[in-house]
């Protein structure tokens, strides 16, 4: 059984298992909201210079491969920074699993917030992604085999995130100047990860829709599809029980006489290839990624999406003007997240396009992140079906001929009974996740201690708080972001006095 991706934004193995399916992250505010004037510049905060960091290869060996190099991408904008005599601030992006110039443009939270305090702010690519390429840049080496690819890692990452983070400091003269480091999704499970084990170079994390609570037997592996099942329930039932019931019907319909024909018309598939379980596939990445991304605004992160992309789905299944043919009800659902800009004529179900450079995930979701959410219960609308260890270790070992290590990361970074073990430990930690995304199940949804917070929104999607802030957002949304700046302010207040504290 092949096995299809999702993006943790991501980008992580398959939420449902279909046969044959192909494989495809200064001073506090008066009161708890952002100032308007931070809403209002909107997307005109935006630019950034490109840097390189000449990056070693292996941190942590001391062989002669290990002290191979190669150049480390990072974007930086000094527009509002208030320079290294102030001491003013420094915000990290730590990248994702892709290209960071696609993050850094959908990570708006940080570029409005800079004028407030003065911050410098740096995006970090994360290696083995985008231009941040091992051995002379050449991808297609560095992905060839599990010995090149063997340099791809968190930890890996986290470190190259450190040595780039103090060399910079040390060319600004900026070496009392404090970091907080920020992250959505896997880059939030960065950023947490980063502050737990480079308390010296980072004062806090703010980590939005992390999960780093979804592995081993931490997080149930029906969590993440229940959540799914549960937006669509929640907006419809009817829009439920058709999407439910959707997979018998073109199972069936594919065994009939001339039924991928069928199928390929009624779902505007294009000519060249079609088959049950990429139909299915394409289907459910649809449903997957809407939930996701069920943002309150219109939004252009994966696909161009209308707000609340959710229930405009279930409007078009729930639309009377389709009667009773279901194969047109949920056509008109997947074309919202697929064709919402009214631009395709048809659907490549053939299309194995890598647009933001997500490719290298599969290794690492064969290696150390294995995170299992394949689990669908009887209410589930996508198929039944159990998370099955074996399934991936097979499929990791015919791809890549290695062995997952499903207990690494919780062994490297914890996890299991976190809040004792962070409670005397960790410190300067938010954690923000929104109940509508399905990562949230994996995610810290408890306060800690006094500073390592959860901030919960019950209508929030996936690092929904991140993103540019707009005219039309939500009160809850806005009192999200407002609690933030508040909590990094008093970070950076308590960093300053003890500044003071130490000369004195």
């Amino acid at each position: 059984m092949k096995i299809r991706l999702i993006l943790l934004f991501l980008v992580c193995f398959s939420s449902i298992s279909f046969a044959k399916i192909t494989t495809r992250f200064p001073s506090s505010f008066d009161d708890n909201h952002l100032p308007s004037d931070l809403a209002s510049k909107g997307k005109e905060l935006l630019s950034y210079e490109t840097h390189y960091y000449t990056q070693i290869l292996d941190h942590f060996n001391y062989n002669p491969q290990s002290y191979q190099t190669f150049q480390q991408r990072y974007l930086l904008n000094d527009k509002y920074w208030g320079g290294s005599k102030k001491n003013a601030p420094i915000f990290v992006y730590t990248g994702n699993e892709g290209n960071i110039e696609w993050f850094t443009q959908n990570t708006g939270f940080m570029f409005e917030i800079a004028p407030h305090f003065n911050a410098l702010l740096v995006f970090i690519e994360h290696r083995f992604y985008g231009k941040s390429i091992p051995y002379g840049g050449n991808k297609e080496t560095a992905y060839s085999n599990k010995s090149t690819l063997g340099y791809l890692s968190s930890t890996q990452a986290l470190a190259d995130y450190a040595t780039l983070i103090i060399d910079l400091k040390n060319n600004l003269t900026a070496t009392d100047s404090p970091v907080v480091v920020f992250g959505g999704s896997y880059g939030g499970m960065l950023a947490a990860w980063f502050r737990l084990k480079y308390p010296h170079v980072t004062i806090g994390a703010l980590a939005s829709s992390a999960p780093i609570l979804n592995f081993g037997n931490i997080t149930s592996p029906y969590s993440f599809n229940n959540i799914i099942t549960q937006d669509f329930k929640g907006e419809s039932e009817n829009c439920y029980k058709v999407i439910k019931g959707i997979w018998k019907q073109i199972e069936d319909t594919a065994k009939t006489t001339g039924g991928l024909e069928k199928l390929r018309k009624s779902f505007r598939i294009c000519k060249n290839y079609i088959s049950q379980g990429s139909l299915q596939n394409w289907l459910s990445t649809a449903f997957v990624y809407t939930a996701m991304t069920d943002y309150p605004t219109p939004s252009n992160f994966l696909n161009p999406l209308p707000a609340y992309p959710v229930k405009e789905m279930c409007k078009a299944i729930d639309d009377p003007k389709t009667g009773n043919d279901m194969f047109e009800k949920v056509y008109g659902a997947a074309n919202i997240y697929y064709n919402y800009s009214g631009n395709a004529t048809c659907f490549n179900l053939n299309d194995h396009s890598d647009p933001h450079g997500l490719g290298g995930w599969t290794w690492q979701a064969c290696t150390e992140m294995v995170m299992p959410t394949d689990g669908n219960n009887n209410e589930s609308i996508f198929p039944v079906s159990e998370w099955d260890y074996n399934e991936r270790a097979r499929f990791c070992q015919s791809n890549f001929g290695i062995k997952p290590r499903p207990d690494w990361v919780t062994t490297e970074f914890g996890g299991n009974n976190i809040e004792r073990v962070l409670k005397k430990f960790g410190s300067n930690i938010i954690f923000f996740n929104g109940l509508k995304d399905p990562w949230s199940g994996g995610g810290v949804l408890k306060d800690i201690s006094k500073s390592i917070v959860a901030i919960i929104a019950k209508e929030g999607a996936h690092h929904v708080d991140l993103r540019w802030s707009s005219k039309e957002d939500a009160e809850w949304l806005r009192q999200v972001r407002g609690r933030e700046v508040n909590i990094i302010s008093n970070w950076l207040s308590q960093y300053y006095q003890s500044l003071i504290d130490h000369i004195y």
